[in-house]
């Protein structure tokens, strides 16, 4: 039972025959059956016809309630509609149920339920009165959570009911569907910083395909094509037209490095270190995207996301919105990771040219400062984030440890822009520090990146 897909289900089903329905039997129904038989022994006992009578009926009642419901024929299809299908943290989702009655006659007491986790609130229940036939009735429902995930909701199950009470049958829908609960985000503000290459703040740059007649890279004719740009040298050669390339758009390139290693944050739940670099890893993979950047998430064990495209970016080959719904939703699932280091991470920046490197990271021992700060070297501007467990677990007072502050200056003097993150601080406002840090250190560190 999806969206624009309704599942029927037939309530006259025999699956699971008479033996399924008499289970069926309510707290009513197994009372009215067991005082029936009580007043029956008696009334054999004591040799009273009315008392018989009386416990015959009350032991028949509830087995034809049963029959009559079993036999029922009719068919009710559902759907399901997420609005919308993908929330931050924190905010609501409405889950609109559609109940169609295609059977020829109308149907009798509906009881509506449909499953959720406990963590999305309450499960809804909803009760429809009759429904004629072809007859539809819409009903909603309110979903959060404050945790990010990803949760199925479904399947819907519907709960059939006798006019006297005796008898409900469950029949469930199969499918279910999704909601994604990705990390919370803020918007951040647009920063120009000093030391940038040309055009790198609007996430443009220009490379040129040929530096000359001789060393022309042709391509084939097209349909549409300048004749004024054949290269007749290569038409030659291959036998068919060839036409020089022009100047190719390429957009500058950002990747958000993620530190998930679990012994580098302490604590858990949405005000908890980890969270916050979570978030943080969100709020700047969109504001790149919108920035017109190629972009891409990498985590500590060297995982990116997306890893179809070319070297792994996304924003240059399809469009904003679904990459950033990839990285959204694989950041809605992340984890700790088990790993010690983020050598990995390392090895695949030094696999490829790098433009902007944006980074989260949790606590850093020495070894793990050393090889963060080699990962400047890959990059042509390096901005890091960094959360002191410590102080995190301490509270919003607490100061920087002393070995904290030492291993900030040295990766400062690798030439990152480095901003430490206090328990609590607004990414906002920590984004612009940064910006006016790596505007402050543009001339003597030689960055030569931007980012806006």
């Amino acid at each position: 039972m999806t969206a624009g897909e309704p599942g029927p289900v037939d309530d006259g089903d025999d699956k699971g025959g008479l033996r399924a329905a008499l289970s069926g039997l309510t707290t009513r129904g197994r009372s009215f059956l067991a005082a029936g038989v009580a007043a029956a022994g008696c009334a054999y006992v004591l040799g009273q016809g009315d008392l018989l009578r009386v416990g015959l009926l009350l032991a028949v009642l509830p087995l034809v309630c049963v029959v009559v419901l079993h036999r029922t024929r009719y068919r009710v299809a559902g759907s399901r509609r997420l609005s919308p299908s993908r929330v931050p943290a924190g905010s609501e989702s409405r889950v609109h149920l559609r109940m169609e009655n295609v059977s020829r006659m109308p149907t009798g007491l509906l009881m509506l339920q449909d499953r959720v986790p406990y963590v999305l609130g309450p499960r809804p229940r909803f009760v429809l009165d009759r429904v004629e036939a072809g007859g539809v009735r819409e009903v909603s429902y309110r979903v959060r959570s404050d945790l990010r995930g990803r949760y199925p909701l479904g399947p819907l199950q519907l709960r059939l009911s006798d006019p006297f009470g005796m008898v409900e049958l469950t029949r469930s829908f199969s499918a279910y569907d999704t909601l994604v609960v990705v990390p919370r985000t803020e918007p951040l503000p647009a920063l120009r910083l000093a030391g940038e290459a040309s055009g790198y703040g609007d996430g443009r740059q220009r490379s040129l395909a040929l530096a000359g007649e001789d060393d022309t890279i042709p391509r084939g004719y097209r349909h549409g094509d300048d004749l004024r740009r054949v290269h007749w040298r290569s038409t030659a050669r291959y036998g068919e037209l060839m036409v020089r390339r022009e100047e190719q758009p390429q957009r500058a390139r950002c990747t958000v490095l993620l530190d998930t290693r679990r012994i580098a944050y302490q604590g858990a739940g949405p005000g908890s270190a980890f969270e916050w670099a979570v978030s943080g890893a969100a709020s700047a993979l969109l504001h790149m995207l919108e920035r017109g950047f190629a972009v891409r998430l990498l985590t500590d064990d060297g995982t990116t996301v997306p890893s179809e495209t070319a070297e792994g970016y996304a924003g240059s080959t399809q469009d904003s919105a679904d990459s950033a719904g990839l990285m959204m939703d694989t950041l809605a699932v992340v984890d700790h990771s088990d790993g010690g280091g983020v050598s990995r991470a390392y090895d695949v920046l030094r696999g490829s040219g790098e433009g902007l490197l944006v980074a989260f990271f949790g606590d850093l021992d020495e070894e793990q400062v050393t090889v963060a700060a080699r990962m400047r070297q890959r990059a042509r501007g390096a901005v890091a984030f960094v959360l002191d467990g410590d102080a995190w677990a301490r509270g919003k007072d607490a100061a920087p440890a002393a070995p904290s502050a030492e291993r900030l200056r040295v990766l400062r003097e690798a030439g990152w822009t480095t901003v430490p993150v206090p328990p609590g601080a607004e990414l906002t406002r920590l984004w612009q520090q940064a910006g006016q840090e790596h505007s402050g250190a543009g001339s003597t560190t030689g960055l030569s990146g931007g980012w806006s």
